[in-house]
């Protein structure tokens, strides 16, 4: 027995011993990929030398005798901090993710090829003007110069993610730049998906519920469109969920999920200092690393400082020494799904208003590793991609000998966006900064923007020119032969809505409705909020002046507006009814939970157990509303529309219909199905998180996931690359955290602000902005989750344009020069 132990000891040694060799192996050939940040570098490509000093905080800091070396410096730094996302983010808009990662992603990557997005990209290099080409030229200089070093100096080839997924690091060019961007216009638009989903929603109900489960914005309504189904007859209703996201490394998002953010703005005589006061926090799919990376840029125009994506040679949103500027989606209709119809006798054409069509096509060949080559055959009509009814769930509306062709502003080889974006950053007022967005085309945004003095609110961004008989007016599919549903270019940038000093003195915007325009000069019939601006409303009202702070205060807000609504009417007839129940019973549960939310003021407090019984709540009465009339496809609406309910409860144009189980013999009140609800969420809530009600948290349900794109959800490695952390707030508070949804854990907070600034003009050295992880995107640095935390906990860090600031304390400082 002595023998067998100490060989028993012998083999757990061996193993162990293995175990640690192995993994210190492991860490020493990741580590490699650790980037330097002293270092002392000739490199070729420089005019003059560049100095890169990188902050306590990691945030780099650029100077340059010329502008083009500045832009050098912004790419090496890119490729230094985030070379994977940037190779990831390049692959998927080029449609090359399956020569990494095999069969997995061809379906992401014959949708790329088939909406051309690298194509056009390179096509609209010759569109950009002369400043902006030098920069992006300059950009990728600066990135290809940090692939060189990393092979020269046996660098861990640059990303420790290229030791698992092995590829070619092909040199970045200027169309690389311009393809993430449209990329980016991709990830935030949902306007086909909303087509599609309100085309299949009419198939099941009638036009009044239809108004109710799909309503529009409170403000004027717009004229009845006409029946989905009398356009094109051939469609029988599909009660299926809608499949609109789900493939691997897919830029598509679900419906809600989308972009969305908050951007406002206070004139000098609504601040209390006496200077312009300005915010902003874009959200978006929140990842490890955030899409987001901070940096200075000290330009010859003056220093800049703020918001950058890697890949992009611009900061997007943030401030310089004359102007302070913010981005919010604008949720402008840029896109239609128009309905092809086949020539019966020859498929390769196609109707249009003169008569039958080629339609002009393409082969493209997609490599997969490890497999065989795909080709694909691409088709364009005059309205634009033809796309197989597989994506965007296109085939559940396409009739037969009938295909789905996209026309979206995005698609334009003349797309001078990126002009429009340098342009921004050199602004030294803001009728410059407004004059820089008629260069914007896509993806449409609302650009908020100060220079101290002034404020202004401007939609920049095609909208596009559509005629007033057309049929579905943008909302559903539309025959695309018929010459009144068809884009007539569009429309000139004095269309846009522009907000210039308003007497109020206070601008701002929640995705929400701008305006209310008729069809066709309407801007959009789908906003991205008709809550949190109702908040911040209420904030901003109740200070005549604002500080620095009352703005921090207003952005990390999270008080839930429609729970303050909604709770009084769904509860109207429940609270504090019935005899007292004994312990341990349905209705002692409910009691419970009806006298906590009794007392709660609708704050979405992560240490508070009232906003998870009211998500639950209100989660499982939508579905119970709306499962008996839409089926399977119930499953679809993932999250609660607050003017759905509200309708419902109020009984508006008599949508308390939607209470009444139409497959039941008798007749359901909306308070029996507030009830119904209102248990069954409880039962969810005492198997998930024990039986008192006093002792749940929503911090332990809304974990901001941070998820790696690529090695996220590879078994042993999530637990390393994954950043989780309780958060507050939800998805119609300020401080947004929109939900999962749908899965295990349909609380978990998936989409948040990437990026939180607040710029004070009367001293703009005291402006603050955080990310929401850390700048580096390796591992294994500290800066990969060093901001997180600080995010999590609503805290900031200084954004100065000082350079004795920057250099205090700096983490590193690299010093760049031109090879002999």
């Amino acid at each position: 027995m002595f023998t067998f132990f100490r060989w028993l000891r012998r083999i757990f040694l061996a193993l162990a011993t293995v175990v640690i060799v192995v993994a210190a192996g492991g860490y020493f050939f990741l580590s490699r990929s650790l980037p330097d940040y002293n270092l002392q570098l000739q490199l070729p490509g420089l005019e003059a030398p560049v100095e890169i000093v990188r902050n306590t905080h990691n945030v780099p800091h650029i100077f340059g005798e010329t502008d083009a070396d500045v832009f050098f410096g912004l790419g090496f730094v890119h490729a230094q901090d985030r070379l994977w996302q940037m190779m990831l983010a390049r692959r998927t808009a080029q449609g090359r993710l399956s020569e990494v990662f095999g069969t997995a992603t061809l379906r992401t990557d014959e949708l790329m090829r088939r909406l051309d997005i690298y194509r056009l990209a390179q096509a609209s290099v010759a569109a950009q003007d002369a400043d902006t080409r030098a920069a992006l030229d300059a950009y990728a200089r600066g990135v290809n110069a940090w692939v060189r070093t990393v092979n020269e100096r046996a660098r861990g080839r640059g990303a420790p993610e290229l030791f698992l997924f092995p590829g070619e690091i092909a040199l970045w060019q200027a169309a690389d730049s311009l393809a993430i961007m449209k990329l980016m216009g991709v990830q935030l638009s949902d306007q086909i998906q909303r087509e599609v989903r309100r085309a299949r929603v009419s198939l099941l109900v009638d036009e009044d519920r239809l108004r109710d489960i799909l309503p529009d914005a409170p403000g004027s309504g717009i004229a009845a469109l006409p029946d989905f189904a009398s356009l094109f007859p051939g469609i029988d209703p599909d009660p299926s969920p809608l499949r609109f996201a789900g493939a691997p490394l897919s830029p598509i998002a679900e419906i809600g999920q989308a972009g969305a953010s908050n951007a406002f703005v206070a004139a000098p005589g609504r601040a209390a200092a006496g200077g312009a006061l300005l915010a902003n926090d874009p959200h978006l799919g929140l990842t490890a690393p955030s899409p987001m990376y901070l940096a200075r840029l000290e330009l010859s125009t003056g220093g800049v400082i703020g918001a950058t994506i890697p890949g992009i040679p611009a900061v997007l949103m943030g401030r310089s020494e004359a102007l302070g500027w913010g981005l919010t989606s604008a949720y402008v209709d840029d896109a239609d799904v128009m309905i092809e119809q086949l020539d019966p006798e020859d498929t390769s054409r196609y109707r249009t208003p003169d008569g039958w069509a080629e339609f002009e096509t393409r082969r493209s060949i997609i490599r997969v590793r490890d497999e065989q080559p795909m080709t694909l055959t691409l088709r364009w009509s005059e309205n634009g991609p033809v796309l197989p009814g597989a994506h965007f769930d296109l085939g559940s509306v396409t009739p037969s000998g009938h295909v789905a062709a996209i026309a979206w502003t995005l698609l334009t080889p003349e797309n001078t966006s990126m002009s429009a974006a340098i342009a921004l950053m050199r602004a030294q007022s803001v009728n410059e900064a407004l004059a820089t967005g008629e260069r914007m085309v896509a993806p449409a945004q609302n650009l908020t923007v100060t220079d101290g003095d002034n404020i202004a609110l401007q939609t920049v961004g095609r909208l596009p020119r559509r005629d007033a008989g057309h049929l579905t007016q943008g909302r559903m599919p539309a025959a695309g032969w018929l010459p009144e549903n068809r884009w007539r270019g569009t429309l000139p940038y004095s269309a846009n809505p522009r907000f210039l000093n308003p007497e109020s003195g206070l601008l701002g915007n929640t995705n929400n409705k701008l305006l209310d325009r008729p069809f066709p000069m309407h801007v959009s019939h789908d906003w991205g909020d008709t809550q949190r601006i109702n908040r911040w409303l209420r904030l901003m009202g109740m200070r005549e002046v604002h500080t620095r702070d009352s703005f921090i205060e207003a952005q990390l807000d999270t008080v839930s507006p429609a729970a303050r609504t909604l709770l009084p009417l769904v509860a109207a007839d429940l609270w504090f009814s019935g005899e007292a129940a004994p312990t341990g019973t349905r209705a002692h549960l409910r009691q419970q939970a009806l006298n906590l939310l009794a007392d709660w003021n609708g704050e979405m407090n992560e240490h508070l157990p009232e906003p998870l019984i009211y998500a639950a709540w209100l989660r499982e009465l939508q579905q119970r509303l709306i499962r008996d009339r839409l089926g399977p496809m119930a499953s679809s609406f993932t999250h609660v529309d607050p003017v759905f309910i509200e309708r419902v409860f109020s009984d508006t144009d008599n949508a308390s219909e939607w209470c009444n189980i139409v497959q039941s013999s008798q007749r359901e009140s909306c308070t029996e199905i507030a009830q119904m609800a209102l248990d069954s969420a409880l039962v969810w809530l005492s198997e998930r998180y024990g039986p008192n009600p006093e002792s749940w948290r929503w911090g332990d349900a809304h974990l901001a996931t941070h998820r790696h794109p690529s090695l996220g959800d590879r078994p042993g490695l999530g637990f390393f690359v994954n950043l989780r952390h309780s958060t507050s707030g939800g998805d119609h508070t300020l401080k947004r955290g929109v939900t999962a949804g749908r899965g295990p854990d349909p609380f978990a907070n998936v989409h948040g602000a990437a990026y939180r600034g607040v710029y004070d003009f009367a001293d703009p050295d005291s402006s603050v902005f955080i990310l929401s992880t850390g700048q580096s995107g390796h591992p294994l640095s500290r800066h990969y989750d060093d901001l997180g935390e600080l995010w999590r906990r609503g805290e900031y860090i200084p954004m100065s344009l000082d350079p004795d600031l920057a250099r205090g304390g700096a983490v590193g400082i690299t010093r760049l020069a031109p090879a002999d």
